[in-house]
């Protein structure tokens, strides 16, 4: 059985495990507030700039001159996952839920028989995916650095995505990430984005006929990149709402759990100490009734 010595030094450590555990939770409660703004005020920008390229999009299907990024290759047989998650832990199961995802999305496209590699933008699930698909990664971005996520850092990857397909190096990209809801619902998302899955509610809104200047194979082939750019940094914002949300609720977890072991410690503790004085006192009156 332990010692007082050692169990009050097992108090005094998880006290101060406590007082980590309470700040965490205290600094991602300070930085949700604003990860959460920037993903919220990003959905609308996003969601029209979809819409917009589906009306465009089903008025240019069927032409010739569409863009490859619309069309696609004409074939399926070779997947790129973007897999964004984050750069640290200590925040439940949300890098892990991204890379399962991922991983499962993988597994049952090469059980069809289909090429599937990686690009990895985030260390977590970088370091989970190369257990098993190390030699599928093509490519891992590293964002530790960054100290803002702004648009340039979705416009770097959007770039090496887009210099990768016109290489023909892959037919479909999707992305994953993760959804943010609320801080205790954060949910794992894949999204097509090359080819474009248009919306069937752009595909089937109000029949306006517009005219388009320049054409809409013009119009695509320019906003088609920037669509990819801006589904990314979306991405990227909901990851980092997400990633505080989940960090705010493990860390509130373990302060809580943190504080039911100081409660459990404190009373073996108590009680030890009371039967370590009983038996002294025991010993002290024996002695003096033996004398």
């Amino acid at each position: 059985m332990a010692s007082l010595k050692d169990m009050r030094v097992r108090i005094a450590s998880t006290k101060a495990t406590q007082k980590i555990t309470k700040a965490m939770q205290m600094v991602a409660a300070s930085r949700l507030r604003r990860a959460q703004q920037a993903a919220e005020a990003a959905r609308p920008y996003a969601n029209k700039m979809g819409a917009v390229i589906g009306n465009i999009a089903s008025a240019a299907a069927g032409s010739p001159g569409a863009p490859a990024l619309l069309t696609g290759t004409g074939k399926d047989q070779v997947h790129l996952l973007l897999v964004c998650t984050g750069e640290r832990g200590l925040c439940g199961a949300f890098n892990s839920a991204i890379v399962r995802m991922a991983r499962e999305r993988a597994l049952a496209l090469m059980n069809e028989g289909k090429e599937v590699k990686f690009f990895c933008v985030g260390r977590k699930g970088y370091e989970q995916l190369r257990r098993l698909f190390e030699k599928q990664i093509v490519e891992h971005l590293d964002l530790r650095s960054v100290r803002q996520l702004g648009f340039v850092n979705a416009e770097d990857i959007a770039k090496k995505v887009l210099a990768r397909f016109e290489a023909g190096e892959f037919d479909v990209c999707t992305l994953f990430y993760s959804q943010f809801k609320s801080v205790i619902a954060q949910i794992p998302t894949a999204q097509q984005i090359i080819p474009l899955v248009v919306e069937e509610e752009a595909a089937s809104g109000p029949a306006t006929a517009y005219e388009y200047e320049p054409e809409e194979d013009e119009i695509l082939s320019r906003l088609l990149p920037r669509n990819i750019a801006v589904q990314v940094f979306r991405a990227l914002l909901e990851n980092n709402a997400s990633f505080y949300g989940a960090q705010m609720s493990s860390m509130d977890n373990a302060t809580r759990n943190a504080g039911e072991m100081i409660r459990k410690q404190t009373q073996i503790y108590n009680r030890t100490r009371q039967a370590q004085i009983t038996k002294e006192l025991i010993e002290i009156i024996s002695g003096a009734e033996a004398v």
